[in-house]
Formats: C-alpha cells, structure tokens, sequence
C-alpha cells in the first residue's frame, strides 16, 4: 500500500511541480538542456529513494534542490579548469535576480521563450509540451503524428537555436507583448487541447494538469493585457471548456459526447466566469477575434440546460463569422455539425464528404460522417466511416466511444 501510496505521489507531483522545477532552473542556468536534464534526474532521484524515505513534505521544494545539485555537478563537469572559479560563482549567487519583462512569474518567463517567434509554430508546441507540460517525448510525437526520433530531433535543434541565438528568458516589455502574444495563445490553446482531449493511447484521456497550467498561464496574460479582446476570448474559451470536464468521460472509460452530458455536472463557476468574459466583450461592440467567436460558440452550448434547449440558429451564425475568419477544413467541419442539428444529417453530410481531400487522415472526419451516415439510416456505409474513425483515433476514450456506437449499428 505504501508502494502504491508513493507511486501515486510521484504521478502527481510530476503533473504538479515538473513546470515549476524547470522554469526555476531555467532562470538560474539560464540552459535549457541544463534545466530539462537536471530536473528529469531530480525525479528519477525521487524514484529511487522516496518509496524508502517517504514522500518529503514539500515535494517541490525537495526537486528544486536536488535538480540544482544535479546541475551544479553538471556544470563542474563541462566546465574548462580556467572557467571554474567564474562558474561556482554564477552557481552560487545568492542575490535576488531582478524581475524580468512585464510580470516576474519563472514559467511565464519559460513559456514565451518556448514561444519565440523564431521557431517555427509546431516546435513552439512541442518545445512547451516537453519543457512547461512535462510530456514525454514520445507523448508529442503520438501528438505531432511523426517518429519519437525525429520528434527528439526536433525539441533538441529547438533548444540549440535558443542557445545560439541567444533567446533571452523573459517575459517581452510590456510595448512588444502585442506582436509576441498571438503567438504564446495559439500554443496554450494547443497544450490546453492536449490535456482536453489527449491524444495518446497510453496516456489518460483527459489531463487536467496541462488544461489547468493552461489556464493559469493565460490568466497570468490576461492580467498583463486587459484589454486584449482575443486574451480574454481564449480565457472564456478554456473556461467553458474545462467547466464540462468531469462530464465527458463515463466510468466504464467512453467519450461522453456534448448532447449526452450530465450538465448537472458542469462547474457552474467556471461558467459564470467564462460567460462573464464573453458578455464583457460583447459589451465592448469590437469586432470579435477568432477566440471570442469560439468562446461565444460555447457559451450557447453551456446556457442550455437540455441540449434540445440549444439555440443552433446562432451556433451556425457564429460559426459563419469564424469561416469568414478562419475558413479551414476543421472550422468548416465544426459547422456542419451544427447544421445537421439545424437543417438535418443530409444537408451536412453533402458539406462534409467535399471536405474528404483534406481531412482523410483526421479522425474526427470519419466519425462525423459515421454518425450522420447512421442518422440517415445507411448502417454500412456508417460502419464503414467508424472503422475509418477508430483506426486513427488515437484517445482511448474516444476509441472506446466509437467502437461502442459502432457496435450498436445493425
């Protein structure tokens, strides 16, 4: 029991303190290899020795220190005999660093130097899933669709480029934080996307660690820029979207799909928030960003109490405003949805199959068409799309679901 007990323990702290270890390291070493090696052997030192010692009782604490051991033993290794005195005393500086950029918050810092314009948008995600989400290599692969080795590949030139360039670890002053902040909210949105739904097998389906550090990040953005429609749009939007968390999983391990929801379970908290925001920009009568459209689209969702309560008149409304903006595949998809529920699966269906081309490799595609296909009563060619679903999907929850309404064809 003891075992397990600390086992558990180690799960959770990782989740909890990983972010926090590295950021910490990272503001001190000013390296990130240095601050991802000497915190992965950190936790690997707690492996060893926490099932004997007990699990500390300031856990964070306890891998702060050890992973700056860790890296002061590093450093003295690398360094030439002529560059130890000069090391020791950057590794044992003791004075306070100074607040860097707008906000003095170290996994803020590490998130916009992830984030930096100069790499390219995939690594920024991946760079932020491995250093500030704590997700394995091989998890953001599975993510990212391509070989564990290229994907190490890849997070490994990222930090190089850093280095070399001499990326600085800081939040942008306070005048550039406009051009760099559109950047830092795509990569939340896509690290809070993974811990809403994630997307490997072997990983839990939802991992509330990620969409919790997403939220809090953004909130931290959010203070710098008030005024910042698409900030305050991406907030409400993660909001809304955690809120029905605890519902989308049933206890058997299925996707529990929107219109089958428990709504009793959703946090009413987070809704009031999230609809607050929402009205807020509302009121401002600015033309809405791409992520205010997406948290107006789910404040519809979360104002019914009955799904047969839902206004699909302006989900589809809203959902034109976003194709104006952002007509790419996935948004059209996402509207077609809403029209089979306005105008009926046929309708939706004659939408979807013209966007076969582009997303045949998407898993979503398939188990879209499978439903309005079963809808319509064409029971093999559903069968057909949900075998198509189920062989990409890559989420145990949602492979269990589709299989589940697979099975239930006749």
């Amino acid at each position: 029991m003891i075992r397990i007990d600390t086992e558990q323990a180690l799960v959770r702290v990782h989740h909890e303190e990983w972010a926090r270890v590295v950021a910490s390291l990272t503001r001190r070493f000013g390296d990130l290899d240095i601050a991802e090696d000497a915190a992965a052997e950190a936790f690997a030192t707690a492996v060893e020795r926490w099932p004997a010692d007990g699990v500390p009782p300031n856990p964070g604490a306890w891998l702060t220190t050890t992973a700056n051991h860790k890296a002061i033993d590093r450093i003295r290794r690398e360094s030439k005999r002529d560059d130890k005195h000069r090391e020791a005393q950057m590794v044992y500086d003791d004075d306070p660093p100074e607040p860097l950029g707008a906000i003095d918050d170290d996994r803020l810092r590490l998130v916009f130097t992830c984030c930096h314009p100069a790499l390219a948008l995939e690594t920024r995600v991946a760079l932020t899933l491995r250093m500030v989400g704590g997700l394995t290599v091989a998890e953001i692969a599975r993510a990212f669709l391509v070989q564990e080795t290229a994907m190490g590949q890849r997070i490994t030139r990222a930090k190089a480029k850093i280095k070399a360039a001499r990326i600085p670890y800081r939040v942008p002053a306070t005048a550039d934080l406009p051009a760099r902040v559109s950047g830092v909210l795509a990569v939340l949105f896509l690290v809070f996307n993974e811990g809403y739904l994630a997307t490997g097998p072997d990983s839990d389906p939802v991992r509330h660690e990620l969409t919790a550090e997403a939220i809090r990040l953004t909130r931290l953005i959010r203070g710098l820029m008030p005024q910042d429609g698409e900030v305050a749009g991406l907030l409400a939007l993660m909001l809304l979207t955690e809120a029905r968390r605890t519902a989308r999983i049933s206890a058997d391990g299925k996707l529990v799909p929107l219109g089958e929801q428990d709504r009793g379970a959703w946090d009413p908290e987070l809704i009031a928030e999230g609809h607050q925001l929402v009205r807020e920009r509302l009121a401002t009568g600015m033309r809405p960003g791409r992520y205010q459209i997406l948290a107006a689209i789910n404040a519809v969702h979360t104002s019914a109490r009955d799904v047969r309560d839902t206004d699909w008149s302006q989900i589809v409304a809203l959902y034109d405003q976003l194709v104006r903006l952002d007509p790419s595949a996935i948004v059209v998809l996402n509207r077609a949805i809403a029209v089979a529920e306005l105008d009926g699966p046929d309708v939706a269906l004659a939408t979807v199959d013209r966007l076969e081309e582009k997303l045949a490799g998407y898993h979503a595609y398939h188990a879209t068409r499978a439903d309005f296909l079963r809808r319509l009563g064409r029971s093999q060619e559903s069968r057909a799309a949900y075998d198509q679903a189920i062989e990409l999907a890559g989420n145990t929850a949602e492979t269990a679901y589709l299989t589940h309404r697979r099975d239930q064809l006749a």
